[in-house]
């Protein structure tokens, strides 16, 4: 039984049909290439800054968000330890105040050093 590609390729298995669509492809990205060359650079540039800002403080307002919520997390997992009379509960209280002061303080350095507002 013989099969025939779409290009009239005689074909012995799927390695033909393969071969022709990673060429396919290939041209493909060279067109989008060739398109994203005769854009203006710096317009782009200042395009994307503008949006990486924008993401940028919101996810800085997200690490104060997830810092308020595991100090809650935590203080409710030191009451616990601590009116069950573990031994270990300051330990517990260090670990988890020290995860929340270093989510706050990681945040308002980004803050700072990219200067976003």
């Amino acid at each position: 039984m013989k099969r025939y590609c779409a290009v009239r390729i005689k074909c012995v298995g799927r390695k033909y049909y393969v071969r022709l669509s990673i060429l396919t492809l290939t041209a493909l990205l060279n067109l989008v290439s060739l398109a994203a060359y005769c854009q203006d650079g710096a317009a782009g540039v200042t395009n994307a800054t503008d949006e990486v800002k924008k993401y940028f403080s919101i996810g800085i307002d997200l690490m104060y968000a997830v810092g308020a919520v595991l100090g809650l997390i935590g203080a409710t997992k030191v009451y616990t330890k601590w009116n069950s009379g573990d031994q270990d509960t300051s330990k517990v209280a260090s670990q988890w105040f020290g995860s929340c002061i270093f989510l706050v303080v990681v945040a308002t350095i980004l803050r700072g050093f990219f200067k976003v507002a």
